[in-house]
């Protein structure tokens, strides 16, 4: 029981001093990658939706709910696509689509976080950059929210959101009009405070 309640005062240590440094400047959190993933999915032939993710992801995420401002970079590692096919994973590694070799990595930078009158960020414009081209874009944010968390003792966000953008415009268009050329992102993304 002594242990109990040793565990107990840490945590809201912990809670209060977390809350006490929220209020003097942006917070900074780094994103965790086993919660942290990135969905694309596309029309194939006609015939159906189908999905594929990118397993790794890295970036920061900075916060001043005070301010309504703040800033998301992330990274893709192209080399994660899992589509749940080897042969088509290695296709798409390929010089034909990503080329990871010359563009291991896909990249999000925010311009502009917009936040609602509770201090829930509900959309975020940003530059994503596949390949060499980098093009302006809009993530629809679905769900939005920042806690403690006991589990690490510290305060955690976590987001999810969509955009739409044109694959052949990133120099990645191989087999349009069969596969669609539209591609919706979809994201989960969870960062601990740094």
């Amino acid at each position: 029981m002594k242990n109990f309640f040793a565990t107990m005062r840490r945590i809201m240590f912990a809670f209060v001093t977390s809350m006490a440094a929220h209020s003097d400047a942006a917070d900074r959190f780094v994103i965790d990658p086993s919660h942290t993933y990135t969905v694309f999915e596309y029309s194939h032939w006609g015939l159906s939706l189908q999905q594929g993710r990118f397993d790794k992801n890295s970036g920061w995420i900075e916060l001043d709910l005070d301010k309504k401002t703040g800033k998301v970079q992330i990274e893709i590692e192209v080399a994660s696509v899992n589509t749940g096919s080897a042969l088509f994973d290695t296709a798409l590694r390929s010089a034909s689509f990503f080329d990871v070799d010359r563009f291991p990595k896909i990249r999000f930078v925010s311009t502009n976080l917009n936040f609602d009158e509770n201090q829930n960020v509900f959309s975020m414009e940003g530059e994503l950059t596949i390949k060499s081209v980098t093009k302006k874009v809009l993530f629809e944010l679905s769900h939005f929210r920042c806690r403690f968390m006991p589990l690490y003792l510290k305060s955690a966000c976590g987001a999810n959101g969509s955009t739409k953008i044109l694959r052949s415009e990133f120099e990645v268009g191989r087999y349009t009009p069969f596969v669609s050329d539209e591609v919706t992102l979809h994201f989960a993304v969870e960062a601990i405070k740094d």
